[in-house]
């Protein structure tokens, strides 16, 4: 099923989406990105630049960061990309903190669309569970493999929060995060148990947890 703009369109102007990466891993923040186009434009991309938009997850890592840079070049697209970090995650839970993220994607998105002084109702499609501290959203489950806007923000998600791991990795070598992105792999857990939790891991998690507790 390819993505359309469906939904957007029971909206109106003005409507974004909005996508998370990175609850699972056991690393690093966790990422959302806000994507807003009008939609007499979006109707042209959908079957022009952005043809090829889709759930970032059926995307090969190349093809995410070609779509990305066509993204956030795009004319008129409005695009923010936020993220809540493993300390919050740690003092909020993972859920709280991705809702957070979200919020100030959603926000920053929201005054760009606005520009100085202007007051719009803006509605938002959210992939996955309802947020309820998103006003005016609507939730789609699978939301980044059926509307246009969330495929969009699935992918500046996914390819900002892979970037952040290539930071990880020059910043804590060892811990293999440029292959593995931080997910509880076999590769990740076994550099757990040798060089013990890097200052960015997450606490909250499971297996990190266990490791501090000399359980893992």
């Amino acid at each position: 099923m390819a993505v359309s703009l469906e939904y957007e369109k029971e909206f109106g102007d003005v409507v974004m989406g909005i996508d998370e990466a990175g609850r699972g891993p056991l690393v690093g923040g966790v990422y959302a990105a806000a994507v807003s186009v009008p939609l007499e434009k979006a109707e042209k991309l959908l079957t022009g630049e952005w043809k090829g938009i889709n759930d970032s997850k059926k995307l090969s890592e190349k093809k995410r960061e070609e779509l990305a840079e066509i993204i956030k070049s795009t004319p008129d697209c409005k695009w923010a990309v936020a993220s809540a970090s493993p300390l919050e995650i740690d003092k909020l839970n993972i859920l709280k903190a991705t809702h957070l993220a979200m919020r100030r994607a959603a926000e920053e998105v929201k005054a760009k669309v606005e520009g100085p002084g202007e007051e719009r109702k803006i509605s938002i499609l959210v992939d996955g569970l309802a947020v309820p501290s998103l006003p005016n959203s609507k939730n789609v489950v699978k939301g980044d493999s059926k509307s246009l806007f969330i495929a969009a923000a699935s992918i500046l998600a996914k390819t900002t929060r892979d970037q952040d791991c290539l930071r990880l990795e020059k910043e804590y070598p060892g811990y293999g995060f440029a292959k593995h992105k931080g997910y509880p792999t076999p590769e990740h857990l076994e550099a757990l148990r040798k060089l013990g939790p890097c200052p960015e891991h997450r606490r909250s998690f499971g297996p990190v947890s266990q490791m501090e507790l000399g359980l893992f």
